[in-house]
């Protein structure tokens, strides 16, 4: 079925709704952190389609999906009743979000029928296609090279459907008793609230330096803020006898107006001495090093507390209200000597038994941030009360086991609740840690990952964790409650339930850790279907993440599952993973990352080849904007034998609004669907022959495309996939007329490793062609007065960029290939239309190009972008009717470029406040008042010529 049929776009909406926000995550997602995961409705759609014949009932597919209505209308309604200000509550869909659906033994019987096909997943991560699969009754098996994936792999799918209820009873037999005993060893690290009517709620810490030139202990923040009605921080510098003095310090007062918050101590890595006697800046290189050398310090300056309060209900009965507040630290608050005393007395006891981490963090992609700034161990990740914490968890742990296993109690289904027990430790590591945050728009703590790395925090938040209900009985609860849904997920008639009946396990688990590249228990020609999401190039390092939890999880989980946990930290050199910290020191390390990269991958596939059945189908999940990731997985692809025969973009993450700062990146999951090829070539197809196919198969599906929701930088990446298609059919290909020297070439340490081939054709060539279609079809949708062949390179390229990454700042290789596929070179672009910020470029609107003497002639003679920003300054600095005039001066008044320029341009551009009412994100407010001037032009000058902007049509009120 996948290669002739999927909804794409019911199943991106379910996607994006199974994670909303303010709406419960999936229990696979809310049991433990893995980065990366793909949807459950998209990893279902993926596994079902793939083994389906093509003319199975596509209404029953998308019924065992969980799609039980119409989500595209009831999105339409949702869309409407928003711009009335409306709220269609809870069941505005009209059924239950689709994950959430098990399908009955029946209806997979009638849809499926064979009870004995298996599917296999080499690089499983958190499991999400081999738990679906087996919610489909197929035999699942899924294989992961990192450990801590492996466990959660278990623990998600293996445990809950060996065990069902039983296995939560014994888990609600441990949690709680643990919880107990860790609160009361560590009831006198935590002060009480001064007022009995008040409870802790967490505390907010700053990192601290001696300031080099003044000797005053600086804390570092970046903003004072505390919640979003003004309420923050104001420092109070305390200046001993003068600079030079070590007592120098800082007080903190809670303000309640922004006006009266102190300004951030630090910004761009730089800090800001706070004494009115210094003030002066000090260097990101000083505070580095001060941290390295362990000078690097806390302080306390505001603790987040609830009060309670009492109402009365309208019968008259009391209700309990806890109410939200700030205060600053006291005396009785620092409690720093204890803590060191008790971590000192408790350090040889736990360096004993091997309690705590002392593994060193070893230098790496990600890791590196936080070795930087004085991390050289994982314990070093956690202040000295959350370290006690966390250490006094592992030995109320292991003292429960012990006696467990003492007392002949602990059998295999006990034994696997310790299992969730420790994941449970793991959320409040997350949760707990000197890189977590305060969220001040939501006035609640951010976990460690809430991004991909080690993202240094300069202030961060600690639980409070010994506060009923919070803490450690948080995580308790909050694991068994998750165990609970999945055993109901994958529970088959183990529930003790009446769902038992018609919920049948009729597949097998196998859960392995491993190399994708080598699974020797796996039978040649045995599987009939791979599914895979695999790791994404250099987006994700898995394993250098996965040994913040790594490090612990061997202290507790490992006691139960010991093979999983037989290596000091998570393999780093067999990870298929561009990491360019492997090549540290060499030549052209990036390319070199992901010339490893193509070739581990290539060793998964081909073992994926040698287990496939002939007539099965491999679905690859890839989400990634850079090119060279695309390439390098098109590469490994060909390289073992696969043909692409079909592809399908899914929209699979939550956007915002149309222009917000991140909007840049990608929100589209696409699925490459892939055969054995079974006849190999004997002779190369030439490339110049198989192009005009590669444009052809990307024309035939964009509209497609489009109409599916697929939008801006994810619209590009849709096309990847058809273009892919037709390049691999015609695999392998070489080129009649030799390719000039690319510029990037010349100059260029890292490519000098290997020498070019002028005759060589790789998947990149695709995928250009593929940019280049997508370029000419937007281009003639967004002007309705002429093609776009009159369009000059620069305007193009402007308003294609606003197009596709809607956001002004964007990776610069993206606007590199942009810049290729308009025909425009980067001397044109960087210093004229926009500036380079490290790895990204930064768009100019017209004051910005104004400022830093870059724009053009007003006669759009190297560009209309030119005449375009000289009238919007014009129209914003002077009137529409000077600009007007202006154009005028410069025989532009009647041009058509210039029409259909400014046409492109307020289609693209974010729409400004007078016409959208919406008041436009800091970072686009400059772009945003380009818009206002050109509008304006437009509806005074032009309004019988050119019609308003299509985009504007989203903010049009609607009667009700």
């Amino acid at each position: 079925m996948i290669e002739r049929y999927l909804p794409i776009a019911e199943i991106g909406i379910e996607s994006v709704r199974e994670r909303t926000p303010m709406t419960p995550f999936p229990a696979p997602n809310r049991l433990h952190v893995w980065w990366a995961r793909r949807p459950l409705v998209a990893s279902r759609a993926a596994v079902l389609a793939s083994i389906l014949p093509e003319d199975a009932d596509r209404d029953a597919f998308k019924h065992a999906l969980g799609i039980h209505g119409d989500p595209i209308a009831a999105r339409a309604r949702i869309a409407r009743a928003d711009r009335l200000g409306e709220r269609l509550g809870a069941n505005a869909y009209g059924y239950p979000r689709a994950f959430s659906h098990n399908p009955t033994h029946n209806e997979l019987d009638e849809l499926i029928g064979d009870e004995n096909l298996v599917v296999l997943d080499p690089t499983a991560g958190g499991g999400a296609i081999p738990f679906e699969a087996f919610r489909l009754g197929l035999s699942a098996s899924a294989n992961d090279l990192n450990p801590v994936a492996s466990l959660i792999e278990k623990a998600t799918l293996e445990y809950p459907a060996k065990f069902g209820a039983e296995l939560l009873n014994e888990y609600d037999s441990i949690g709680p008793v643990w919880a107990d005993q860790v609160r009361a060893r560590l009831s006198k690290v935590f002060p009480s609230e001064p007022e009995d009517d008040c409870r802790p709620d967490g505390y907010l810490w700053a990192r601290t330096i001696a300031c080099p030139y003044c000797a005053g202990r600086v804390p570092l923040s970046p903003n004072w803020r505390l919640a979003p009605n003004g309420t923050g921080v104001r420092l109070v510098p305390h200046l001993g006898s003068g600079v030079g003095d070590p007592a120098r310090h800082c007080t903190f007062e809670i303000v309640h107006d922004a006006k009266h918050q102190s300004s951030g101590t630090v910004a761009g890595g730089d800090g800001i001495c706070p004494y009115s006697d210094c003030g002066r800046a000090i260097d990101g290189d000083d505070i580095k090093g001060q941290a390295q050398a362990g000078g690097m310090g806390d302080q306390l300056f505001a603790v987040v507390y609830k009060r309670r309060i009492i109402t009365k209900t309208k019968t008259g009965k009391n209700r309990i209200k806890w109410v939200r507040g700030y205060r600053t630290p006291e005396e009785e608050d620092d409690n720093s000597e204890l803590l060191a005393s008790i971590l000192k007395d408790k350090s040889p006891e736990w360096d004993a038994i091997d309690a705590v981490p002392s593994e060193r963090i070893p230098e790496g992609n990600k890791t590196d941030e936080a070795i930087r700034y004085g991390c050289a161990t994982w314990r070093d990740m956690f202040s000295p009360r959350q370290l006690l914490a966390h250490g006094i968890g592992v030995e109320v742990f292991r003292e429960l086991l012990e006696r467990d296993r003492a007392n002949g109690s602990l059998n295999e289904i006990r034994a696997a609740a310790y299992v969730y027990l420790a994941l449970g430790m793991d959320k409040l590591r997350d949760y707990n840690s000197r890189m977590t945050r305060w969220h001040v728009s939501r006035e609640t703590m951010v976990n460690t990952f809430d991004r991909h790395d080690f993202a240094f925090k300069w202030s961060y938040a600690e639980m409070a964790l010994l506060v009923e209900g919070m803490g450690f009985d948080w995580v308790v609860e909050a694991t068994g409650k998750a165990l609970k849904e999945l055993i109901g997920m994958v529970g088959g008639d183990k529930r003790g339930d009446m769902l038992d009946a018609v919920q049948k396990a009729t597949g097998t688990i196998t859960v392995t850790n491993g190399s994708g590249a080598s699974m020797p228990h796996i039978a040649d020609k045995s599987v009939d279907a791979v599914v895979m999401d695999p790791p994404y190039g250099a987006n994700v390092m898995y394993a250098e993440l996965s040994d913040f939890f790594y490090v612990w999880l061997k202290r507790t989980a490992g006691l139960v599952v010991p093979e999983l946990f037989t290596r000091r930290l998570a393999d780093k050199e067999s990870e298929a993973v561009a990491n360019k910290a492997h090549f540290k020191g060499q030549k052209g390390a990036e390319k070199l990352a992901t010339r490893d990269y193509q070739d581990k991958m290539a060793g998964i596939f081909s073992e994926c080849r040698r287990v496939l059945k002939d007539d099965g189908i491999m679905t690859v999940m890839f989400t990634h904007k850079d090119t060279g990731a695309w390439d390098a997985l098109a590469m490994s692809l060909m390289d073992a034998d696969f043909v692409i025969t079909a592809s399908w973009p899914v929209n699979t993450e939550a956007s915002g609004s149309l222009h917000i700062k991140d909007k840049a990146a990608a929100n589209s999951t696409i699925f490459l669907v892939c055969r054995p090829r079974l006849e190999q070539g004997n002779e190369a197809n030439y490339w110049e022959d198989v192009e005009p196919l590669v444009a052809k198969a990307v024309r035939e599906r964009i509209g497609e495309f489009q109409i599916a929701g697929i939008t801006g930088v994810d619209l590009y990446l849709a096309s990847f996939g058809p273009a892919l298609e037709a390049f691999s059919r015609h695999w392998p290909l070489t080129r009649g007329n030799p390719a000039p020297l690319p510029p990037a070439k010349r100059g260029s340490q890292g490519d000098l490793l290997e020498e070019f081939d002028p005759y060589a054709v790789r998947p990149e060539d695709a995928l250009n062609a593929a940019r280049r279609e997508v370029k000419a079809w937007r281009l003639g949708q967004l002007a309705d007065r002429r093609a776009n062949a009159d369009m000059d390179p620069a305007t193009a390229w402007v308003a294609l960029a606003w197009d596709a990454f809607r956001a002004p700042q964007f990776a610069y290789d993206e606007g590199l290939r942009l810049a290729r596929a308009v025909g425009l070179d980067m001397a044109q672009v960087v210093g004229r239309l926009a500036e380079k910020k490290g790895s990204d470029l930064k768009l100019w609107d017209s004051a910005t190009r104004v400022a830093k003497g870059a724009l053009g002639p007003a006669n759009g003679s190297r560009g209309m972008i030119d005449a375009l920003h000289h009238a919007a300054q014009t129209a914003q600095k002077t009137s529409v009717e000077a600009a007007r005039d202006m154009l005028e001066a410069n025989g532009l008044l009647d041009d058509d470029e210039f029409k259909v320029a400014l046409e492109v341009l307020l289609e693209v551009l974010p729409p400004s406040k007078t016409f959208s009412g919406i008041e436009a994100d800091d970072a686009i407010k400059p772009a945003a008042d380009d818009f206002d001037a050109l509008e304006k032009l437009r509806r005074i000058v032009y309004g019988d010529e050119i019609g308003a902007p299509k985009q504007l049509s989203l903010y049009d009120p609607l009667d009700a």
